[in-house]
Order: structure tokens, then C-alpha cells, then sequence
């Protein structure tokens, strides 16, 4: 009786020990708009968590850890991904999580990591997700107001004062239209129309031709794909010419080929990403991003997007917080998700700090335009 009372306190020590020992892979989740109507933002997403995720264990891991990824699709749909975010904290027990693709997603599952303890790096731009901070959640693309920023800077330079704002009522657009409404005025700018459209709309006939009674200097349209091609499509059905910019949410070929010859000559910030041929060889993103494009076009047959870099961003950022602080635990990783300086990445330079889980500056964006349905760098 006593041999078999002292072998399971043994066996349950044993269980201790093997369950408090630190896991020997590093296991990251992911939830991915991989289909739906954002399946252009999570599909190039996943393909390059699973491009890099090849790329790091063929060179061992990370930290002598294997990279063990779970993503999971959710389809576009807000409630699919509150599903797949508490799965993979309760269930799959993550380290950290990437994702969403969808700014009004990550809106909705921000709130369970703080409790879980687990930190999440959005792939969505709403500066809602970093301001104010909440220490357990980071996000990588540029954010709305630098966005702005640029926008505001080259109508400022280029005269226009009057300006129109068009945007979609989800997250996302949500977003943009605060600062939008914020910056205008106090960059000097009058704002003389400001009209909205739903994430399903297949016509913007009447707001645009609101606006076009307003009179503005120059349109802003603030959403992603499709409405945006609408927008662009519509503006020239009913021969407008007022000056059209568009936000970083349709930084990719997608909104070209959905706007067709409706894109020529509108005009918006982009990451150098959409533009790598155009980028000094002196840049310090340069190197990383022509074997992003050479790596992502070997494996999957086209160029990656903007949209693929920021999953990229995410996961390297993680990678480089294992490193620093040499740990794969959750608490580690945030911690050290802080310090990063200077890491170049996809969007940008990332420099991290307890106040900014961003990282990133207005210096992250270029302004394109589209000529001859292709990018060109103007500033």
C-alpha cells in the first residue's frame, strides 16, 4: 500500500515537472480571413505565415524551438473569429496569437487577451486596436493616422482645401473617418462633405453625387476592397474629375484589376511593398523585401501584397521577442514585443516602446499613384 501511495506521488511529481518545463516548440496561433469577402487581405496572409514558417525550421527554429503555427479561417465573419480566438486560447493554448486580417475582427477579440495573459499582434490598421494601448495587444500595418497624414500633407502641397471624405461604415472605415475628421480641421482644411457607405454596397452614385454639389477640391474614399473599385468605378460613370484619393486599405493589385481603367491617376499611401523596384538600394527595408517578393512569387506563382506583409511583420516580430529575451513564454514575448528598436520590417522600421505598440511613423508610407494600371511613386 505504501509502494503504490509513494509510485503516484512520484508519477504526479513526474507530471509536474513535465508540465511546467517550457515547450520545446514555439507555438503561435492565427485567425485569418482566409476566405469571405477579405479573403484578398488573408489569403496572402497565411501563404506567408507558411512560407516563413518552412523558411525558420529548415534553419532550426527558432531558438532551438520548432515553429508550430495554428491558423485558423474565419471566414470573414466576426463571430467565426470570437470562436477561433477563444480555441486557440483555451484549447491550443497558444503562446501568442497573429491576426485577425479584419479590423472590426480584432476589435471584437481584443478584450480576451489581457484575462489569457497571451499577446496578440493584430494584422489589421484601426487605430483603435493600439490607441489606447492595452499592453497585451500590438498591430503592424501603418496606422490611420499616418495614413492621413501623408494624404492631407500632398493636398496641402498640391492647394486643394476643400476637401470630401466617402467611407465604409465597418471598423475599418469607422476608424479613418475620426481621424479624417480630426486632422482636416486641424491641418487648416475644411471639410465640405462627408458621406458613408455600407461594407455590401454596389453603388455610390448618390454620395458621390452629394459630394460632387459640395464642390471639394479633392474626394478621400476610406475603405477596402471592393467598395473602393466601386467608388472609383462610379466616379467615372458620372463624369467627375475632382482629384481622388484613396486610403492604404487598397494598397494591392486587387484593387487595380477590381477598379480596371477607373484606377488611372487616383492617388494614396502605400508601404514599399507595392513598389520595391522603386526603393533606394540604400533603404534599410530594401534587402528584406526584394526576398519577400522573390521567396512568396517562387513558392506561390505571384508576387505577395501589402496586405501578406503584415502577417509577415507580425510573425517576425514575435520572432525577434523569442530571441531577446531567449523564452517562447507568453509573458516573455510581451515583454520584449516592447523593446524592439529599429527592426525593419515589410510596412516599415519598427521601433516599440510601452506606449506605442505600433511602432511605426509616417516615414513607413510612400504616396503612389496608378499609371497604366501599375504603381508609381510620386513622394
Amino acid at each position: 500500500m505504501k509502494m503504490a501511495r509513494a509510485a503516484a506521488i512520484v508519477l504526479a511529481l513526474l507530471t509536474f515537472l513535465g508540465c511546467s518545463k517550457e515547450s520545446d516548440s514555439l507555438k503561435i496561433g492565427a485567425v485569418l480571413s482566409v476566405t469571405g469577402p477579405a479573403s484578398f487581405l488573408g489569403e496572402p496572409e497565411k501563404n506567408t505565415l507558411l512560407l516563413l514558417q518552412d523558411e525558420l525550421n529548415a534553419k532550426g527554429g527558432v531558438e532551438g524551438r520548432k515553429l508550430e503555427l495554428v491558423i485558423y479561417d474565419d471566414e470573414s465573419d466576426v463571430n467565426k473569429s470570437v470562436m477561433a480566438a477563444k480555441k486557440l486560447i483555451e484549447q491550443d493554448h497558444v503562446a501568442v496569437v497573429l491576426g485577425p486580417s479584419i479590423s472590426g475582427n480584432t476589435l471584437a477579440i481584443s478584450k480576451f487577451f489581457a484575462p489569457a495573459k497571451i499577446p496578440l499582434v493584430s494584422c489589421a490598421a484601426a487605430e483603435k486596436i493600439v490607441k489606447p494601448v492595452d499592453p497585451w495587444v500590438f498591430n503592424t500595418p501603418q496606422l490611420d493616422r499616418h495614413a492621413v497624414g501623408k494624404i492631407l500633407a500632398d493636398a496641402k502641397k498640391k492647394g486643394y482645401t476643400k476637401l470630401a471624405i466617402l467611407t465604409v461604415s465597418d471598423g475599418f472605415g469607422q476608424s479613418g473617418r475620426a481621424v479624417l475628421e480630426d486632422l482636416i480641421p486641424a491641418k487648416g482644411l475644411t471639410l465640405v462633405a462627408d458621406e458613408v457607405f455600407g461594407p455590401k454596397d454596389t453603388d455610390m452614385s448618390a454620395q458621390l453625387t452629394k459630394i460632387k454639389g459640395a464642390a471639394p477640391d479633392a474626394i478621400i474614399c476610406w475603405g477596402t476592397n471592393p467598395g473602393p473599385a466601386v467608388v472609383a468605378r462610379n466616379r467615372a460613370q458620372l463624369g467627375i474629375t475632382t482629384p481622388l484619393y484613396m486610403s492604404h486599405g487598397v494598397a494591392s493589385k486587387k484593387f487595380i484589376e477590381l477598379a480596371g481603367e477607373s484606377a488611372e491617376g487616383i492617388i494614396l499611401p502605400a508601404g514599399r511593398l507595392t513598389a520595391v523596384a522603386q526603393v533606394p538600394d540604400g533603404n534599410p527595408q530594401k534587402a528584406l523585401l526584394t526576398k519577400y517578393v522573390a521567396d512568396y512569387a517562387k513558392k506561390y506563382g505571384n508576387p505577395p501584397s501589402t496586405f501578406g506583409g503584415h502577417a509577415y511583420d507580425a510573425l517576425m516580430l514575435v520572432v525577434e521577442a523569442v530571441k531577446m529575451g531567449k523564452s517562447a513564454k507568453s509573458q516573455d514575448i510581451r515583454e520584449n514585443l516592447e523593446k524592439i528598436t529599429n527592426l525593419p520590417g515589410t510596412a516599415g522600421v519598427y521601433t516599440m516602446t510601452p506606449e506605442n505598440h505600433n511602432g511605426l511613423n509616417e516615414d513607413a508610407f510612400l504616396m503612389v499613384t496608378i499609371e497604366k494600371g501599375d504603381w508609381k511613386v510620386i513622394d
